[in-house]
């Protein structure tokens, strides 16, 4: 497959999105547990899990998405 413009655009689009909105829910997350919320330790796990797999994600689009933007420059 061969990457275009729009291609790029939406991958870093999209790598930002999970950033902000992952980025958010961390520092709700930690708000809620430096706050005292009474909750299983799985569930502290199962989220924290959750969102390091997008970051990871977020930076694997992130790089494929500035790799085809730097491919694609005119």
């Amino acid at each position: 497959m061969r990457f275009e413009r729009r291609h790029a655009v939406l991958l870093l689009t999209v790598a930002a999105w999970n950033v902000f909105s992952f980025g958010n829910f961390a520092r709700n997350l930690w708000a809620a547990y430096e706050g005292g919320e009474d909750r299983a330790t799985g569930y502290w796990v199962a989220h924290t899990i959750l969102i390091v797999v997008n970051f990871a994600i977020a930076a694997v689009l992130g790089s494929l998405g500035w790799k085809a933007w730097r491919a694609t420059r005119s």
